[in-house]
């Protein structure tokens, strides 16, 4: 059986490359990236992979058996299509199963609600495929919070709209490891699975990384507005909004979800209390 990742250059494929290589032959894994060239380094056959480009898709596809298709990363109304121009190719190469990575989030109402639209889109544009198939909603990436822990460290604690609404966080590596058993287990075919560990408030977050890294942060609450003011200040109207509206949903209770992360991957995710203490084990 072969395999293909597509966006395998990019961190969430790089990780799903890596998990796929502990349970199957590196042979038969096959990475899609927009550049070959910046997936070579993972040891296993590349193809071009870009989703505005249905010929090489349906080139690149060709002898594969199974395919994760990770979200894309352009505007809403652009990756509906590009989605569509995976799942075609799949279709034309007799591609029998394909996996696709969702995410969680308010459907409405928020900046971020027109992303999660077009996932939702995507999510039936693949169980309409004809083909098996199985859909994880991912919670959010904690990394992001990790890598930010100096900016915390200098704004004096965490500002954010999130309040109390408690996140379904999870981590690259976690969700690797359970689409690593979704793509080779039939067991999963047809379902859709909620995919992160405990949910947490940022109040939470900030003593978590406190201990880790030794450091005193504390959590602040913003209005939704002064938030996205201050975002969109740093970063940009586009990703300052879309940031402020993620947040918003977390304050919404939208990504506090029941999460079926132990039955794809067959064991618990990982507690937020030995993630943090291997953290600071490392240090």
């Amino acid at each position: 059986m072969k395999i293909a990742v597509t966006a395998a250059s990019g961190k969430l494929g790089t990780e799903i490359v890596n998990a796929l290589a502990e349970v199957m032959p590196k042979q038969d894994i096959i990475g899609l990236a927009r550049t070959p060239d910046n997936a070579k380094g993972l040891g296993i056959e590349v193809r071009p992979g870009d989703y505005n480009d249905p010929e090489a898709l349906e080139a690149s596809l060709k002898s594969v058996d199974v395919i994760l298709l990770v979200s894309g990363m352009d505007a809403p109304d652009a990756r509906i299509q590009q989605h569509r121009n995976v799942i075609e190719a799949a279709k034309k190469n007799g591609v029998k199963k394909i996996v696709y990575t969702s995410v969680q989030g308010a459907e409405e109402d928020t900046a971020f609600s027109p992303v999660i639209q077009s996932n939702r889109q995507t999510e039936q544009d693949v169980i309409n495929s004809g083909l098996d198939w199985v859909i994880g909603r991912n919670g959010i990436y904690i990394e992001p919070d990790l890598e930010y822990v100096d900016n915390y460290v200098k704004a004096g604690g965490i500002f954010n709209c999130a309040a109390d609404g408690k996140c379904g966080y999870t981590t690259r590596t976690e969700l690797a490891y359970a689409y690593a058993r979704i793509l080779t287990e039939d067991k999963h075919n047809g379902q859709t699975y909620n995919l992160h560990g405990e949910a947490i408030t940022q109040s939470q977050l900030a003593d978590y990384m406190s201990d880790a890294y030794g450091v005193d942060l504390s959590y602040t609450a913003m209005s939704v507005e002064d938030y996205r003011e201050d975002r969109v200040a740093e970063l940009g109207d586009f990703i300052g909004t879309v940031i402020a509206g993620i947040y918003q949903g977390i304050r919404e209770g939208k990504s506090n979800n029941p999460s079926q992360f132990s039955i794809a991957a067959g064991r618990e995710h990982i507690s937020w209390q030995d993630f943090f203490d291997g953290i600071k084990a490392s240090i």
